[in-house]
């Protein structure tokens, strides 16, 4: 998910100022996605450049609010009918980080080690947050995911240690 995109479908619901939209698309990740409001400005000059956006007036306080355009409620279609492919997300540091310590020369067991030791620790905070979430459905999913993939990562760090340890068998 990009920035845009968010701002985007937090547009739909009606005209919004710069600090209200980062506040609620903090609160749509399930405070999982802190945005500064540089962000949130820069993020909305650009739609409104790319005329996905446009200025809306101010509203009874003054400040400068910004309506979603036919052509960001399209992008928007677009984009929540598109799914996520594998090649979208970003590249998976900790798979860099074991298959450079294999290359390297490093114990791949002790970094092996190190990461399952974090990764539980945070599936511990997860659980935590998730058992103290107030934020509704939307806190609640994005908790959930971050389990998910906790849970995943602890799964895929044991079949890394059961792959060097057969392949160190096998050089022996």
């Amino acid at each position: 998910m990009s920035i845009r995109h968010g701002l985007l479908t937090l547009l739909c619901g009606g005209p919004r100022y710069g600090y209200q939209l980062r506040v609620e698309f903090e609160a749509s990740t399930g405070a999982t996605w802190p945005l500064n409001i540089g962000q949130v400005y820069t993020t909305l000059s650009r739609l409104e450049r790319d005329g996905l956006v446009a200025p809306g007036g101010t509203d009874e306080q003054g400040r400068a609010v910004y309506t979603i355009t036919e052509a960001g409620r399209a992008e928007l279609e677009r984009w929540f009918s598109t799914p996520v492919a594998q090649s979208d997300r970003p590249r998976d540091e900790l798979a860099i980080k074991i298959a450079m310590a294999v290359a390297g020369g490093v114990d791949v067991a002790q970094v092996i080690q190190l990461q399952r030791t974090a990764t539980m620790r945070a599936l511990q905070e997860l659980t935590k947050a998730k058992r103290a979430a107030t934020g509704g459905l939307a806190q609640r999913l994005i908790i959930d995911s971050l389990i998910f993939k906790a849970e995943a990562e602890q799964r895929w760090l044991d079949h890394c240690e059961a792959v060097s340890k057969g392949a160190s068998k096998e050089k022996a």
